[in-house]
């Protein structure tokens, strides 16, 4: 009899249990996926910023100060380097712009990334490059979103 009533009690509280981790699952998928959507946002702003303002002051503005920027032909360029070469370039022949395809934000909120295709138009003479590009993200203290990494690679065959 008291073996029975411990099963019994023991299988409620499983029972129990697995609710409240499917609620907690549930719960955390939910805001992993508004957490994306609201990712997906700061990307399109980062590339309207990037559009109206010049690319040199739009990464400025969007990367961390531990950014890495992977860039062909280079070794990564980190940090106060990243930031350096950001303020080298000229920006005043070209405008880029992108769109992410997808977001990804980790169930804790902390990181998340992007990736989607670009294009570069340069403005004499009236050409254009396409690519993809990958931006991994870090929530900042302040609530904002700034990217840790950002790489892209030329060339997209639209056939």
């Amino acid at each position: 009899m008291i073996k029975a009533f411990t099963i019994i009690v023991a299988s409620t509280v499983a029972i129990a249990f697995s609710c409240c981790n499917y609620k907690e699952d549930k719960n955390k998928i939910e805001s992993s996926e508004k957490n994306s959507q609201a990712l997906l946002l700061v990307d399109q702003e980062f590339s309207n910023a990037c559009t109206q303002n010049g690319l040199k002051n739009a990464y400025l503005d969007y990367i961390d100060s531990n950014g890495v920027l992977l860039r062909p032909n280079v070794f990564p360029i980190v940090g106060a380097e990243a930031i350096d070469y950001i303020i080298a370039q000229n920006d005043a022949n070209f405008q880029m712009s992108w769109k992410a395809s997808n977001a990804t934000v980790a169930n804790s909120g902390e990181l998340g990334y992007t990736y989607g295709q670009y294009e570069l138009h340069l403005s004499n003479p009236d050409t254009t490059f396409s690519g993809t590009y990958v931006t991994i993200w870090k929530m900042q203290e302040n609530g904002k979103w700034k990217f840790v990494l950002n790489t892209n690679n030329e060339g997209i065959n639209e056939d």
